[in-house]
């Protein structure tokens, strides 16, 4: 199964081809394929009327530097803000990461669009990807934080995924340009990084996407490449929910080999569904799973939750006291 990546603003006809293909279980929308909130809208719709089947319509809007839709949106907060604030203010900071969730997934949604990825549970031990994108540094803190993250998105019925299991934010590394190895023993990442995943499975996450890491001491093989991760994550931690790669064109994701190669490995290491986000590389991850049987049901729990109009989003009082409790002026959306 492939979450595919689009060129523009509308759909090409050669988009509209690959949303006919039975493996093509999505779409994921990126800042080039934003130009208004009716834009965006309108281009999540025209995704549904053009493949034969229900699909998931994606985006990481996770608020910081990393949001997406930005004309039109609440100018969202990086969650390291709520980190910083936990440690005076640790009741204030849980409400405020509770309504960050619910208007960032309520005003997604409202667009068409089925789910953003988030949160990012990785801990904020400066890596250079991840940056303000994470909580905190402290495990703990990030546990408390992603509980009542996931509960906003699912207040707005959103599903939340967690990234990057096996946890990220300890290398230094971005692996959208360089290989990221860390060398720590299973027994430090379980009592570190791993402690805000096993947090939100606990709260119900609903999806779990792979890094692009290497941790030799524990697997040869980048996370989402290795049936040992994977194995961790849904023997030791329970999860049952899908189980996403990362992007298959970022830089890590090449010491595996070609595309073809790449979708393969994750897809035999037990990911659910591989993220082929630039459309250079979806013809051939499309010919990659030529022959393979789809998991077909993996994505039913995430797709059709059904969009909620603008005009009642704005009408809901809890969108104005969300706004309010961020200190975002009302504009913004």
């Amino acid at each position: 199964m492939l979450v595919i990546g689009l060129a523009g603003t509308e759909l090409a006809p050669r988009e509209r081809d690959w949303l006919q293909h039975d493996a093509v279980a999505g779409v994921i929308l990126f800042a080039r394929n934003f130009a208004s909130r009716e834009q965006v809208t309108a281009l999540s719709a025209s995704i549904r009327e053009a493949a034969p089947r229900p699909v998931l319509v994606c985006v990481d809007q996770e608020g910081g530097r990393v949001q997406r839709f930005r004309d039109g949106y609440a100018a969202l907060p990086p969650l390291a803000s709520f980190g910083a604030q936990y440690a005076t203010d640790p009741a204030g900071a849980l409400e405020a990461a509770r309504e960050h969730a619910w208007l960032m997934a309520s005003q997604v949604r409202a667009s068409g669009v089925d789910l953003s990825f988030a949160p990012v549970v990785d801990l904020g031990r400066g890596n250079r990807a991840i940056g303000d994108r994470a909580f905190a540094a402290d495990p703990q803190v990030v546990a408390a934080l992603t509980r009542a993250y996931v509960a906003g998105m699912h207040a707005a019925d959103m599903a939340a995924t967690l990234k990057h299991f096996p946890g990220h934010g300890t290398v230094l590394e971005d692996t959208h340009v360089d290989v990221a190895t860390d060398p720590r023993p299973l027994d430090e990442l379980q009592a570190q990084d791993l402690v805000p995943f096993a947090a939100g499975i606990d709260a119900g996450a609903d999806a779990v996407m792979m890094a692009h890491v290497v941790y030799p001491a524990v697997a040869p093989e980048p996370a989402g490449y290795s049936p040992r991760w994977v194995r961790l994550l849904r023997e030791e931690l329970g999860f049952r929910g899908v189980v996403f790669s990362d992007d298959i064109s970022m830089a890590a994701a090449h010491a595996a080999g070609g595309v073809a190669r790449r979708v393969a490995l994750h897809l035999d290491a037990g990911c659910d569904v591989v993220l082929a986000c630039h459309p250079e590389v979806v013809d051939e991850a499309l010919r990659a799973v030529e022959g393979r049987s789809l998991n077909t049901a993996a994505l039913i729990g995430l797709i059709g939750r059904g969009p909620r109009a603008w005009e009642g989003l704005l009408a809901d009082t809890r969108h104005e006291s969300a706004l309010a409790r961020l200190s975002l002026p009302k504009g913004t959306a």
